[in-house]
């Protein structure tokens, strides 16, 4: 068989094998084991890292790096040719194969890799990843190993992100929770709304709105709006209300004070708002219209569980973070018409970072003097920022968190019936459609009929709300009488119990990342730091409690 064939072609070397295989030689022909583990005894052995490595043919150094990584880390071996993949798996030492620590996959697929990892080590199991390239395989798709690689790395960035958010964030999502579920009564449940029929637009607050809200009412859209539904995020509210539009719903999912700039104006207008439970509480009531809430899990906790199954909250949402996505993902649920998406940027530039007469435009505007430059160098300047292009072609700046919500955002919404409006936004991956297709999608008639139903308050939620409270006061009195030394425990209860109040510690730094993994229960500076923790939710849900009672 030649050496041009499409099969690899094994041939001897001096110590070992090589291969050759569309025209390249993937392995020296003199001592290809000696070359590889030369790469290995280079490497700079670190904890928590995965070791990517592309190609691995067949398997040589993969021994020396299994035995030297640290025992928290792991080796993935990926190979996109299914030719090389066979091989692999029928040359590379089987009891090898056997250990944990390494695995190989044949993928071409960057996200599948990601989900791959996860499913296989657990989530956030490793902090960096660092490719080893034990032979030259990786040549033959170099493209695809350096996309898995950027993926990988992206994916663990996201993960440890996130971590960082439930630990500076967890304790205000909870007790926002808390406060929330003390408003619940007297609400809208989720399930009473119906989009059905009609399409929805959703807005977002990106730059390219401005000239996207001029376009669409001077095509008189504005003046339609029977004909759909207008949902927006919260911080799009002032630049509505500057052109005079009032949106059908508002989505509010921010869980801090500093969001009430964006309702500046918008006090006691009735407008509805579609909130997260973990939204400050303020945020929620200050519009004064009906609110419809529903939760979006932020961490894996039990508590989140009971909340599930006590039927006191209809709608549980997949954790997107971004309000811009969760409008967008509850327009899906609710609607089976069209969706078109709009000011959904991900994207700026130099001078504006949001549209005009949003709470960050003017608040920019108000802060220029004359030595101050026409453009937002905090922002251009921000390290990771970098230059793309929009879905137009013109040059826009994005950010690594930015870029991750947009590929999040093709991953969840990629489909037939969502649309985004052509603009200076990223590209989202999904059907981009031109300003005229938009108006006739919008002001199409509809032959079914949206009502929004207005007799949807549940029976009884409120004796629901209150055993519910009186349930987790319950299981933190139990806690603290524990930890306090006024009960006696067994430890195997006393473990049971930490599981179950696991939002009373899951913000902690050494547990945010574990998803339910903490400290055990003879670790007394955790036991300690919980029994802080416990007397304080309790209290919170006390004066919850006492606030229902009254009322």
């Amino acid at each position: 068989m030649g050496e041009n064939s499409c099969e690899p072609v094994i041939k001897a070397a001096q110590n070992g094998l090589t291969v050759n295989y569309k025209n390249k030689t993937l392995l020296s022909s003199f001592d290809p084991i000696a070359q590889a583990e030369r790469v290995v005894k280079g490497l700079q052995m670190r904890d928590r890292t995965l070791y990517f490595c592309p190609s691995p043919l067949f398997g040589y150094g993969l021994k020396a790096l299994l035995s030297q990584i640290p025992s928290d880390c792991a080796i993935l071996c990926t190979e996109t040719d299914e030719k090389l993949f066979s091989l692999s798996l029928s040359s590379i030492d089987k009891a090898l194969l056997k250990d944990k620590r390494i695995a190989i996959v044949n993928e071409k697929n960057a996200d599948s890799i990601c989900i791959f990892i996860r499913e296989n080590w657990g989530p956030r199991a490793f902090r960096r990843i660092e490719t080893v390239k034990l032979s030259g395989g990786w040549q033959l798709d170099s493209t695809a190993y350096a996309s898995m690689e950027e993926e990988i790395r992206n994916a663990f960035a996201l993960d440890w992100g996130n971590a960082m958010t439930i630990s500076r964030l967890g304790r205000r999502f909870m007790q926002n929770v808390i406060r929330n579920i003390g408003n619940l009564d007297g609400t809208m449940p989720f399930t009473s709304l119906s989009f059905d029929g009609k399409p929805v637009l959703v807005l977002g607050a990106g730059p390219s709105l401005d000239p996207l809200l001029d376009k669409l009412g001077e095509a008189g859209v504005f003046c339609q709006r029977g004909k759909y539904v207008l949902v927006c995020v919260d911080t799009c509210l002032s630049i509505l209300r500057e052109r005079g539009i009032i949106p059908d719903f508002t989505v509010i999912l921010e869980s801090q004070y500093w969001n009430l700039r964006d309702f500046y104006g918008s006090r006691d207008t009735g407008i509805p708002a579609i909130a997260d439970l973990s939204a400050y509480p303020p945020s929620v009531n200050i519009l004064g219209g009906p609110v419809y809430y529903f939760c979006t899990p932020w961490t894996k906790l039990r508590f989140l569980d009971r909340l599930k199954k006590s039927g006191i909250v209809s709608a549980f949402l997949p954790p997107l973070g971004s309000v811009g996505l969760s409008a967008v993902e509850l327009s899906m649920q609710l609607s089976s018409a069209k969706i078109i998406a709009a000011g959904i940027d991900f994207s700026f530039t130099l001078d504006k970072l949001h549209a005009r007469s949003s709470p960050a435009h003017l608040a920019f505007n108000a802060a220029r003097n004359r030595f101050s430059g026409s453009f937002n160098a905090d922002a251009v300047f921000c390290p990771g920022v970098f230059d793309t292009v929009s879905k137009i072609n013109t040059p826009v700046k994005s950010n690594p968190a930015m870029r991750n919500y947009r590929s999040l955002f093709e991953r969840e919404f990629s489909g037939n019936r969502i649309f985004d409006i052509e603009g200076s936004g990223l590209p989202l991956g999904i059907n981009t459609i031109k300003i005229e297709d938009a108006v006739n999608i919008l002001t199409k008639e509809n032959s079914a009929c949206c009502e929004k139903e207005t007799n949807g308050i549940q029976d009884d939620l409120k004796g629901k709300i209150l055993n519910f409270i009186k349930n987790e006061l319950a299981l933190l009195e139990d806690l603290k009488n524990i930890l306090t030394g006024t009960k006696p425990c067994r430890q195997a209860a006393l473990e049971k119990l930490l599981d179950d109040a696991d939002y009373v510690w899951a913000h902690f730094p050494d547990c945010a990342g574990g998803e339910g993994k903490r400290p055990g229960a003879d670790d007394v500076g955790f036991l300690k730091r919980v029994s802080v923790e416990t007397g304080s939710f309790g209290q919170l849900w006390g004066l919850v409690l006492n606030n229902l009672m009254g009322n």
